[in-house]
């Protein structure tokens, strides 16, 4: 039975024949103890079905011991969005409901290995002299929640410094107690830095590297 609409299978097939080049949906699951694992997997084939540029790879995560560590997994359901290289961009936790728009970005993006962000947000990430891990903690009925995680994903796909991950918060209710996360969208930096809300792109940008600092 089809995850997604009629509809939406349709305009996702238009937008995916612009797509320059191929995206490789890297799926990290296993069949027990993972509640939205089958929901996570089922979804990323079915976005896969729609274009022959979309490609899709699944791992078992406790067997697939190599491609997690490649991957650098470490908690499931997980998808990487790769595309000529890894760019960092990654979902963990179902990226359904409010967030199905930023895994169609994310692809867009990685596909034309091209971030869209402004001149000057790319030329401070150029400035970057440690990796920088950015994790958003979202829900599924979040609606501003996608503005943080889109723009973490591009600056991952600008930098290869930075790494930006999706964390949908009910999925990982240890995480967000771990992180304090009272409110969505909250961004952590370098596990040990955070700011809350949907900033805009040089605001965003402005707090991530305030909290880089901070965190070296």
């Amino acid at each position: 039975m089809p995850v997604l609409s009629e509809d939406i299978r349709n305009r996702l097939k238009e937008e995916f024949e612009g797509l320059p080049t191929k995206v490789k949906l890297v799926v990290f699951t296993q069949e027990i103890e993972c509640e939205y694992c089958r929901e996570n997997t089922a979804l990323a084939q079915e976005v896969a079905s729609l274009s022959d540029r979309v490609d899709i790879e699944v791992y078992n995560f406790v067997l697939d011991k190599e491609a997690v560590e490649r991957y650098g997994v470490d908690k499931i359901p997980a998808i990487a969005v790769e595309g000529e290289k890894d760019y960092g961009v990654r979902f963990h936790g179902v990226p359904a409901g409010y967030e199905f728009t930023s895994l169609i970005e994310a692809i867009k993006a990685v596909s034309a290995g091209e971030s869209g962000l402004a001149p000057e947000s790319k030329e401070a990430l150029k400035g970057l002299k440690e990796p920088l891990h950015l994790q958003v903690f979202v829900t599924l009925t979040c609606p501003y929640c996608p503005t943080a995680v889109q723009l973490a994903h591009k600056m991952a796909v600008e930098s290869d410094m930075v790494r930006a991950d999706m964390v949908e918060s009910s999925e990982f209710p240890h995480l967000a107690h771990k992180y304090n996360v009272f409110a969505v969208p909250k961004t952590v930096v370098n596990e040990k830095v955070s700011f809350d809300g949907a900033l805009p792109e040089p605001l965003f940008l402005e707090q991530v590297m305030k909290a880089t600092a901070k965190a070296g």
